[in-house]
């Protein structure tokens, strides 16, 4: 171990080859101040490699074998480091395990005498709502759930004279999904009827009134570095960081891209019948359970356990969460029902060069696009979408279809 990497303040993450634990790692190996250990269950991933070449330097980062359903995999990987972010992928253990994991996560954490403890988190809808069944969305819920044990936890032990202090980092739909294949925001590429000119199109139940606190994945590193950087300070022991970079309406959306590329963009509000029709991508896998360690259990279509939601049942809460969370008026505006709300003077102070329109991330990723060669984000979007989701590039969710139709 070299001096650099002894005399910096180690973190050890769950969730780091996931979306938003990329550009994390990214933001905390280049800050001069951090390195990282990583829980990975394949330290030869293409993520996992990734993460390696990311870093100022690679031995800011290890790369450290195990599972978050492994007690002492947990508990040997936060052995002598100094905090903690762990964002358990609720898909992959389903609602109600990753409750309980994330509650050992954060008991281990204070076992091991770590100082600082961010938990990955998500709105909870369903409560905020007044617990309407409509609003129901078990990956959400589930980490919304958690996450407020983590800060009723942390507040009653701020009495003790040594005691690990804890914030929530809490994000939503990344922007990001609405250029990559097989998320619930995918684009079509359709054919104009008068002109047969290509355009992007998002046909999605979302209502003309609807928006998306919309999170930009680059920009989460800054804010849980701040979060770190930070953690002495009063109003971060005990804060929930709700970021995003505004509540955005898709005809807005559209309307951004076709600015940036050129090239016709539009925003077609569909039924949720059409939606999970059995002809489309997310009607296909409406009945798998919501969570695919289920499914590698035995659950499936037909044969799911009680407590569990089917993809179709989480995402129609979903949807009718951002169905109500703005409303013609108010472009930043939230509807009476859910108040996702966002302090954006806040995340401003916070991070001053966030991107705050889809505008901007739209040119941003232009730019990326002709640097890497890869031509504009017109050609991306139309010729070389990519996988943001980790669970659509390593396809776990289809290992577990297989399984189900073996």
């Amino acid at each position: 171990m070299s001096t650099q990497t002894t005399n910096m303040k180690k973190i050890f993450i769950i969730g780091g080859t996931g979306a938003q634990g990329l550009p994390i790692v990214q933001a905390l190996t280049q800050s001069g101040t951090y390195s990282v250990r990583i829980l990975t269950r394949d330290p030869s991933s293409p993520r996992a490699q990734s993460l390696l070449s990311s870093a100022s330097s690679p031995e800011l980062v290890e790369l450290f074998p195990g599972s978050f359903t492994s007690e002492s995999d947990v508990r040997a990987g936060m052995a002598n480091c100094w905090g903690a972010f762990v964002n358990i992928d609720g898909f992959a253990t389903g609602e109600a395990l990753e409750i309980f994991y994330t509650m050992r996560c954060y008991e281990l954490a204070i076992e091991q005498g770590l100082e600082m403890y961010i938990h990955g988190n998500i709105d909870f809808g369903y409560k905020v709502s007044g617990y309407q069944s409509q609003f129901r969305c078990g990956h959400y819920d589930g980490k919304g759930r958690a996450g407020e044990w983590i800060l009723m936890s942390n507040e009653a032990a701020k009495t003790e004279s040594q005691r690990m202090k804890a914030a929530l980092f809490t994000t939503g739909p990344y922007i990001d999904m609405a250029l990559s294949p097989m998320t619930p925001l995918a684009p079509m590429i359709e054919k104009d009827d008068e002109t047969g000119e290509e355009v992007v199109t998002w046909r999605l139940p979302l209502t003309e009134n609807g928006a998306m606190p919309h999170v930009v994945l680059d920009d989460c590193g800054h804010y849980v570095k701040w979060l770190f950087d930070h953690h002495s300070e009063d109003r971060v022991d005990g804060m929930d960081l709700r970021v995003a970079m505004g509540h955005v309406r898709y005809d807005d959306m559209a309307a951004a891209f076709a600015k940036v590329t050129g090239h016709k963009a539009r925003f077609v509000d569909v039924s949720e019948e059409e939606y999970w029709s059995p002809n489309g991508y997310w009607g296909s896998i409406a009945s798998q359970p919501c969570g695919y360690m289920h499914a590698h259990a035995g659950a499936g279509e037909g044969n799911i356990p009680d407590g569990v939601m089917t993809i179709k049942q989480n995402f129609t809460g979903w949807w009718r969460t951002y169905q109500n969370c703005g409303e013609p008026s108010s472009r930043d505006a939230v509807a009476k029902h859910i108040g996702l709300k966002r302090d954006y003077a806040l995340l401003d102070e916070i991070h001053p060069g966030r991107i705050r329109t889809p505008e901007e991330f739209f040119r941003r990723e232009d730019e990326k696009a002709r640097t890497e060669g890869r031509g504009s984000l017109w050609n991306v979007v139309v010729n070389e979408p990519r996988h943001v989701l980790k669970i659509h590039e390593d396809q776990s969710i289809f290992r577990s279809m297989k399984k189900d139709d073996a």
